[in-house]
């Protein structure tokens, strides 16, 4: 008889996820198996997906020195992805309050390498945020006379490697972020193989900006790569919140 599939739902900041926990990869999760899962009418709804796996049981390369939990992350859409900034922050959550592992500073495994996570702070009770900060690596700035087209404007795109990759174009004065139409991917050109993340930014004073994306293989989402983002090194870090939502057993 089929049991369904546990799952657990969180967020960071309303980029949703469907957590699956798999820890000796045993789940043969399929791109149709993830559609259903993102579905937001027939499914559990989320912007992705993340297999909550040992590194040594997910079917991957890894260094013989790779930690113990690997992040494995599919867009929407069931294809596979590198990683996921706010996804990292609800997946180190859910390590944690599963019992996985048994400190507030580790590191992960993902699909771009390594990621080091601190827990700064647990909720105060169910249905609270966890504060997470996330070392997401040296980011990789590229300018590849690349060009977004959306509502008649067009615009310079900077390449941006975050382990995932990101074009990146800030908007000119008169243009307004929340007037923009992203139900349907803008116009990129050249189109980078394997596509992009696309963020549209528009200035709100020093060390401050809004956002809009619209992210590879899902859309539009509420948010990418926030709350608080810092510099420590030449490292770029990520700190915001996660919060964990519901458990239940999909029987799509």
């Amino acid at each position: 008889m089929d049991t369904g599939l546990a799952f657990t739902k969180g967020h960071g900041t309303r980029n949703d996820f469907v957590l699956l926990d798999d820890p000796d990869g045993i789940l043969d999760l399929d791109a149709a198996t993830v559609v259903a899962l993102a579905d937001r009418r027939g499914g559990i709804g989320g912007d992705g997906v993340i297999r909550v796996v040992r590194t040594r049981a997910a079917g991957i390369e890894a260094p013989a020195d790779a930690p113990e939990w690997f992040m494995d992350y599919r867009n929407a859409d069931g294809s596979l992805a590198e990683m996921c900034g706010n996804g990292v922050r609800v997946f180190a959550a859910h390590l944690r309050a599963a019992g996985h592992v048994d400190t507030d500073a580790f590191q992960i495994w993902t699909r771009a390498g390594l990621r080091t996570v601190e827990i700064l702070s647990r909720p105060r009770h169910d249905g609270a945020d966890w504060t997470v900060r996330v070392g997401m690596g040296a980011p990789a700035l590229e300018e590849n006379d690349r060009r977004l087209s959306i509502d008649g404007h067009e615009l310079i795109a900077y390449d941006v490697d975050m382990g995932n990759p990101h074009a990146v174009a800030f908007l000119p004065e008169g243009v307004h972020l929340d007037q923009l139409d992203l139900t349907r991917r803008p116009g990129i050109a050249p189109d980078p193989e394997g596509g992009t993340n696309m963020e549209f930014v528009q200035q709100r004073g020093d060390h401050h900006v809004a956002m809009r994306v619209f992210e590879r293989g899902v859309g539009e989402t509420d948010s990418c790569g926030t709350l608080q983002v810092a510099r420590r090194g030449e490292e770029v870090t990520l700190t915001g919140p996660a919060r964990l939502v519901a458990d239940g057993v999909f029987r799509g």
